[in-house]
């Protein structure tokens, strides 16, 4: 079956949607049978610090999946889609807290990263999303 990159986004952000590492696992098996590789990583911390570590842990991520090879053209594309996703959310985010899961999804060329999170100080949280695509040779 074909996929179109809304089918990938999709895909996606029901992987940054899930609650828990068993909940993941099943998402992704179920993902697989539909012919799309897919990933998830949480993360955490004051959202100007983390930035950085929300990229790296979205392409390590990726690359542990086998999403996308090792390399800079793979880790470039998730990266890119990583930061245009957190583009989304940053003035929302921006000097705050914030914590979630990114969800990560590959159907050939079509590579998405969706960003579910929770931003606030206290418990006076805000719920943010953000989802960005690239295509990628295969």
């Amino acid at each position: 079956m074909e996929h179109t990159s809304i089918d990938v986004g999709r895909a996606a952000m029901q992987m940054a949607l899930t609650r828990s590492r068993e909940e993941e696992q099943a998402e992704r098996v179920r993902l697989s049978a539909l012919g799309i590789r897919a990933a998830a990583v949480d993360f955490g911390g004051g959202y100007l610090d983390i930035v950085k570590k929300i990229i790296e842990r979205a392409v390590v991520a990726a690359q542990r999946q086998g999403l996308v090879n090792e390399d800079h053209i793979g880790a470039g594309a998730v990266a890119g889609a990583t930061h245009s996703a957190l583009e989304q959310i940053a003035s929302r985010a921006a000097g705050l807290h914030i914590g979630g899961k990114i969800g990560l999804a590959r159907h050939h060329e079509h590579i998405c990263v969706a960003i579910y999170a929770g931003v606030g100080v206290l418990h006076l949280n805000e719920v943010t999303v953000g989802l960005a695509h690239r295509s990628l040779a295969e």
